[in-house]
């Protein structure tokens, strides 16, 4: 399979400096709502890394790409409805960092963040993170290690949350899309994922 040009390795690394900046503004800063936050951090990544790398990703929809997107979204929710079960018995602290991430935004309208979520945030997220990211640490340092780099960023830039729960959540949930992308080598099933899983976990479908 042909792939894109590489891009160069101090732009790369440039993304991820932002993008700890972004989510340090998103997470930390009480200004702002924080999924407007959050979603303008995102499609700030994606839009960046689309202009900096010609898209070797076949965006072109399939059937197939639909229905993995939406398994892969069902799993996940089944994966992390085992977690809670396990944290809420593991970790005393784990009940009240799980609602402090649905508390995030409060006041801000359902339906609101429930469209952000599935058309911006989720959407740009997985053009930037696998799409751009992996995708570019993998052609460096090989399948296994470019993923394993990626997850770790991933999960790093949620740091500002401070909130370990989060920050185990989002390192669950990257290396689960990331494999997902690696595995697959196409990035709208992961999109389709990302973007159902987040939108329905956060507002619809939480995990009980």
């Amino acid at each position: 399979m042909k792939h894109p040009p590489l891009v160069a390795n101090k732009l790369v690394w440039a993304t991820t400096v932002l993008a700890a900046g972004l989510w340090f503004v998103a997470f930390y800063l009480s200004w702002l709502n924080f999924w407007i936050k959050i979603s303008v951090s995102a499609a700030a990544l994606a839009a960046i890394s689309l202009s900096l790398q010609s898209s070797g990703n076949n965006f072109k929809p399939r059937l197939k790409d639909i229905f993995e997107g939406i398994v892969s979204a069902a799993l996940l929710w089944g994966i992390f409805w085992i977690g809670k079960q396990i944290s809420l018995e593991a970790f005393p602290f784990a009940e009240n960092q799980i609602g402090e991430i649905y508390s995030k935004g409060e006041g801000f309208n359902r339906w609101n963040v429930f469209f952000l979520l599935l058309l911006i945030t989720g959407p740009s997220e997985e053009i930037y993170w696998r799409g751009f990211l992996q995708k570019n640490l993998m052609l460096r340092f090989g399948e296994l290690k470019g993923w394993i780099i990626a997850t770790a960023i991933y999960a790093s830039v949620h740091i500002w949350s401070f909130n370990f729960m989060l920050i185990g959540a989002a390192a669950v949930a990257g290396a689960y899309w990331g494999l997902h992308y690696r595995i697959r080598n196409r990035l709208l099933p992961v999109i389709i994922s990302h973007s159902l899983w987040s939108a329905f976990v956060f507002t619809l479908v939480p995990i009980p």
